[in-house]
């Protein structure tokens, strides 16, 4: 069966979709950052409403998480971003009583957060929900067709890796 186009162009059902888009815009990669965008999306919207947390210190919530006190230094590393960029959702956080802020006893020229009572709460509250959206986004799928989804994800994820890899050694 096949499916004729505004342009007059006939295409079998299964090619029209991406026939109608942009060529750039049918691509895997696009897609994916389109899936990706809405979920990010939709979960910044969440942990604002449980939490009243910005997308930056949901960021730095979740890296904190139930871990042990971690440098600012380390945490910017975590969450992709440099200590400048990180300060001003830190000192955010800390007015909120969210996180603390102490002396490393072994370097006291480093500065260690951690998440207090409250913000191991706000950061429960960010577990929860992201279980909850990551079983909302999944139950639609067979557990034969999510092991198969993920199997391809993680073969994308090697392959986008080793692309990464050779465009910076390309300079």
């Amino acid at each position: 069966m096949t499916e004729k186009l505004k342009n007059g162009r006939v295409v079998a059902p299964e090619i029209a979709v991406d026939a109608e888009l942009a060529p750039i815009t049918a691509m895997m990669s696009s897609r994916l950052m389109v899936l990706a965008n809405l979920l990010k999306r939709g979960a910044m919207l969440r942990y604002k409403r449980l939490a009243g947390l910005s997308s930056v210190e949901f960021g730095l919530v979740a890296s904190l998480g139930r871990r042990p006190p971690m440098s600012v230094v380390r945490l910017a590393e975590a969450v992709g971003m440099d200590k400048g960029q990180i300060s001003r959702a830190l000192a955010e956080l800390v007015a909120r009583k969210l996180v603390a802020k102490a002396v490393n006893p072994r370097d006291n020229r480093e500065t260690l957060v951690s998440l207090t009572k409250a913000g191991l709460a706000a950061h429960d509250a960010i577990v929860a929900g992201a279980q909850e959206r990551n079983r909302r986004l999944l139950e639609q799928l067979s557990p034969e067709d999510l092991e198969r989804l993920l199997g391809h994800i993680d073969r994308l994820t090697a392959t986008a890796a080793e692309m990464l890899a050779a465009e910076k050694e390309l300079g």
